[in-house]
């Protein structure tokens, strides 16, 4: 299956503010402070008061270590006070008791954060799992068709957004969708899941992409009808390969048209657009697929609003088509990540959810 490249997501990456596990230096620190405090008062002829820097080892050690770590860390502390061999200026009663009630106080808030870190991280792979069921990762390559994607969900943490997108095999050749739904964030991901349930069993009933827009209308507008106030719609670029040659119809919804990628030319699909799904006019007045024939070596790029919508800091739209020119020498594999990252230098505060898909014919 085609993942998400860990170079192309660093942006994306919980840190250990966030959650994610503590970096070596934080794990580090506290047993440095420890042994340079020690290290300092042997070397030094003249006794040092630097003992009150050892009242930092536990509660660092919280950070990075468990409750038996941090146990050890905070009885050391008190061992380095006490040994007159370091001379750490004889702390008196009252320095030893506070420093022994840090380090209790540490070991306990060391437990607390370890239960509570564990139940996080279950919770965190509940929810991944129940994303990646949502929006699964699409495979090399589905029948005839090699694929290459991209999906980055605006709000951080997640894996799904209001952006979709998916490739399916079926009696009829291979279809694909991509498409964006209203809003973005969690709260559009009950209707990502609605859009991409009727998309599949479209897939293996409907004759043709007219038809298949016309079921994700009916969906969209069913399930407005039943929450109060809700008014659900979504744009969408609809694909259907033909089962045999070199042909794909493509239906557009509301949604900008794909791009083609022809050796080191880039161009636009002219196509006659739809209406957004979910306004009920898929029956009254669809748009017409148009049919395209494909070269060996085209690709087909779709792109979500998060891409063609980008700004820099004085407010320009990202080139796409522009930049695309300078990238067409680049494999089907590593396109996707070649794209994020030019993207990422042009904009880097990208507020809504960037998705990408890219699709060629790969047959005899």
């Amino acid at each position: 299956m085609v993942k998400a490249k860990k170079a192309a997501s660093d942006a994306y990456r919980r840190s250990w503010l966030r959650g994610a596990p503590p970096p070596r230096w934080v794990r580090v620190l506290p047993v440095l402070l420890l042994v340079g405090v020690g290290a300092a008062s042997i070397t030094d002829s003249v006794p040092l008061d630097i003992g009150f820097l050892l009242g930092a080892v536990s509660p660092l050690a919280v950070l990075a270590y468990g409750p038996l770590a941090t146990a050890f860390l905070g009885a050391a502390t008190i061992g380095l006070l006490t040994i007159p061999l370091f001379q750490l200026n004889r702390p008196g009663n009252t320095d030893l008791f506070t420093l022994g009630f840090v380090a209790t106080l540490s070991v306990f808030v060391s437990f607390v954060r370890g239960r509570r870190d564990e139940q996080l991280d279950l919770e965190r792979t509940v929810a991944e799992t129940a994303q990646r069921a949502i929006v699964p990762d699409v495979r090399r390559r589905v029948g005839p068709v090699r694929c290459a994607s991209l999906y980055r969900a605006a709000e951080r943490g997640t894996l799904v957004g209001g952006d979709f997108f998916d490739v399916r095999p079926g009696p009829l050749g291979v279809r694909a969708v991509l498409g964006d739904v209203q809003g973005h964030g969690l709260s559009a991901v009950a209707t990502v899941a609605s859009v991409l349930g009727a998309f599949r069993e479209a897939v293996l009933d409907d004759v043709d992409a007219e038809a298949v827009a016309a079921r994700l209308d009916r969906r969209l507008v069913v399930d407005s009808a039943r929450t109060e106030h809700a008014e659900l719609f979504a744009t969408a670029v609809l694909l259907d390969f033909a089962p045999q040659g070199r042909e794909v119809r493509v239906l557009a919804c509301g949604h900008p048209p794909p791009i083609l990628l022809r050796g080191e030319a880039v161009s636009t699909l002219a196509l006659d657009p739809g209406p957004p799904l979910g306004l009920g006019l898929a029956d009254v007045m669809p748009g017409t697929a148009a049919t395209v024939a494909l070269l060996p070596g085209d690709r087909l790029l779709l792109a979500s609003d998060g891409v063609l919508e980008a700004r820099d800091a004085s407010g320009a739209f990202y080139p796409f088509v522009e930049r695309l020119t300078r990238m067409t020498g680049v494999g089907l594999d590593q396109l996707p990540d070649e794209i994020w990252a030019d993207l990422s230098r042009f904009a880097p505060r990208i507020q809504d959810d960037v998705t990408l898909l890219i699709l060629t014919l790969d047959t005899p």
